[in-house]
């Protein structure tokens, strides 16, 4: 029996961001489901997660994009079937750490010039890009056709998500893959590698002249490393 496949996206995207991704898994017959991610609160997100982890028989490989790879590690505590952690273009917090605070850790970030702030009757704050700046900033090597897209469907985070520490990482238990952009706007470069160091990762694949949008301009490499991680199952 092959690993189920879990695919967590992240922030300003939604699931069908990994369709190109998913056609290469299926090809290699693996199951895979594109989780939705509510992108309301970190320990929120990780639980709605778990709740399909639990619902899963046999080896997953659970995989997170951006914001995403926050969800999953938080999600994965618990999951004895959860085998392989991937981070694609992602955050993988330490305990205590917010993505905002990991943002800013190193040069090179300019999302937050780019937000549109909708403010909520809770008090919070939903988060957008700019239609006008999503291409630059988000999707940099996509068309401009698909970019003006995925700016229209885009889903915004909430800034409970963007400020709430992380719990207890599963990257710390669990072994990790990383693949990430060399042209990264919303996570700088220097954090990327940072964090794949910080978690021990068993390959650590940088893409030249990538976005931060790799599950889409980068379908294959993502999915070749997913079943990479896969095979060590």
């Amino acid at each position: 029996m092959k690993p189920t496949i879990v695919l967590v996206h992240g922030a300003f995207a939604e699931s069908a961001s990994w369709n190109g991704v998913i056609r290469r898994l299926h090809s290699a017959g693996h199951p895979v489901v594109a989780a939705g991610n509510p992108l309301r609160s970190l320990s929120g997100d990780a639980a709605a997660v778990s709740s399909i982890l639990s619902s899963i028989d046999g080896p997953v490989v659970l995989v997170g994009h951006s914001y995403g790879g926050a969800v999953a590690s938080n999600a994965a505590v618990g999951h004895d079937n959860v085998k392989a952690l991937v981070f694609v273009a992602a955050f993988a917090p330490e305990l205590g750490e917010s993505i905002g605070a990991l943002s800013g850790m190193f040069p090179g970030g300019t999302l937050g010039d780019t937000l549109h702030q909708v403010p909520l009757a809770d008090g919070s704050v939903d988060l957008y890009i700019q239609q006008s700046r999503f291409h630059k900033q988000f999707t940099a090597d996509v068309p401009a056709e698909q970019a003006a897209l995925d700016a229209a469907t885009q889903r915004p985070l909430n800034t409970v998500a963007l400020n709430e520490g992380s719990g207890e990482p599963a990257w710390k238990l669990v072994p990790s893959w990383f693949i990430y952009p060399e042209l990264d706007y919303n996570i700088p470069l220097e954090a990327h590698r940072f964090m794949a160091e910080r978690a021990g990762a068993r390959s650590s694949v940088e893409l030249a002249g990538a976005s931060h949008a790799i599950p889409a301009s980068q379908p294959d490499a993502v999915a070749d490393l997913i079943l990479q991680a896969a095979a060590s199952i």
